[in-house]
């Protein structure tokens, strides 16, 4: 792992791969050091957030409360566990496969529109990070042979629920919203509310399959 500042408040960590990026935020979110090591409830004191990203962590820290050299210096030495709910059933969602991109995607992978929710449907999926709008997961494990480009013209609407690809990646639209991605289908299942705790249904490391309804 690589650690660079990010500013006189923040470090930013490279971690190579997203599930490395998952077990830092968890080691850093669960941090169990004697309380000289400046540890308060399980967490490092000074320590504002944890954010993951595909491949990194940024580390938002109050400078006066957590020293960000001491943090960096600290982060090598870190066990790294397994993240929160890594072990936990996959969050399954069920989608009516009827987007209005099935046939455009199948005809730029050279697949039936069958396969492609065949395929779309067998993989494993796991949030790599949230982005975008709140509740917006984004999910690797796609299959290759479903990597496609983004429209060339976003859509400026749409609906929440809907199941979409872009790249190496499949996401779920939280809310309405402009978008550019492949649609494949929708789901029912409400991935932002916020009158649950938390209210995102998805979460870094999250796993996630579609199941065809």
């Amino acid at each position: 792992m690589r650690v660079r500042r990010a500013g006189d408040a923040a470090l930013l960590v490279e971690t190579g791969d997203p599930a490395t990026a998952h077990r830092l935020r968890a080691a850093l979110l669960a941090d169990t050091a004697d309380p000289s090591g400046g540890v308060i409830d399980g967490v490092i004191d000074g320590v504002i957030d944890v954010v993951p990203g595909e491949r990194t962590v940024l580390v938002t820290v109050d400078p006066a409360r957590c020293d960000p050299a001491w943090l960096a210096a600290r982060i090598a030495d870190l066990p790294l566990p397994e993240p929160a709910g890594a072990g936990d059933a996959p969050v399954e969602l069920p989608v009516t496969y009827d987007g209005a991109d099935l046939a455009e995607v199948a005809e730029l992978t050279g697949l039936s529109p069958a396969e492609v929710v065949e395929r779309h449907a067998a993989a494993s999926y796991v949030v790599a990070y949230l982005g975008f709008s709140p509740g917006f997961g984004y999910l690797t494990g796609l299959d290759p042979r479903l990597h496609v480009p983004r429209r060339a013209t976003p859509r400026t609407t749409v609906p929440a629920g809907s199941v979409a690809i872009a790249g190496p990646y499949s996401a779920v639209y939280p809310a309405g919203s402009p978008g550019g991605w492949r649609l494949l289908g929708r789901t029912r299942v409400a991935l932002w509310d916020i009158d649950r705790d938390p209210p995102s249904l998805l979460q870094p490391g999250t796993r996630v399959r579609f199941r065809p309804s």
